[in-house]
């Protein structure tokens, strides 16, 4: 019981020391916290790197506002990926989560099979099973399976990305 009190005390006292921290300083006057401006309806917001910020939802028209918001030379990146990914892949399913296109195959075992994300000096694409395409894509990951690709400007192989993303729509995907 004695314990309880005490700690009740405590809990008090530190509660008090916290309120006159946090209390302004006789004759100083406090000024308000300024909160970042909001983006007007339609305009879109650019995360760090220039990764368009890009509300959850699923098919081609949420993928494509992401392509359309994404800065620069990615954007036409972004725009032959998506490309490449329709013709490889007949009936391709497609959603932005993350503030990222994500793509995949309907079916039972099926999920997501790619994904990929814009930063300042590259496009990073995300093989969920890269580790079983051959060859494997170059960049790896902290997960055993996954498997990466950073396009440069003016460095993506079509042919050997059109033939990883018909690899990977046959392998079991990830499911998010």
């Amino acid at each position: 019981m004695m314990a309880r009190k005490s700690a009740k005390a405590a809990k008090k006292s530190a509660k008090r020391a916290k309120k006159v921290a946090a209390a302004p300083v006789a004759g100083k006057r406090v000024k308000p916290r300024k909160s970042a401006p909001r983006p007007s309806q339609g305009e879109t917001v650019l995360l760090s790197g220039g990764n368009p910020q890009i509300a959850k939802g699923y098919g081609d028209a949420p993928v494509q506002a992401y392509i359309a918001a994404i800065p620069g030379w990615r954007s036409d990146v972004g725009r032959r990926l998506d490309a490449i990914v329709e013709r490889a892949v007949p009936g391709v399913r497609k959603a932005v989560k993350w503030n990222s296109p994500f793509y995949g195959v309907e079916g039972h075992d099926r999920g997501w099979f790619l994904s990929f994300h814009c930063f300042t000096k590259y496009v990073k694409v995300a093989f969920f099973r890269g580790a079983s395409l051959r060859p494997v894509p170059p960049g790896e990951s902290k997960q055993k399976e996954v498997r990466y690709l950073d396009i440069h400007e003016g460095e993506l192989d079509e042919a050997q990305f059109a033939a990883w993303v018909k690899q990977a729509s046959r392998l079991p995907g990830e499911k998010m």
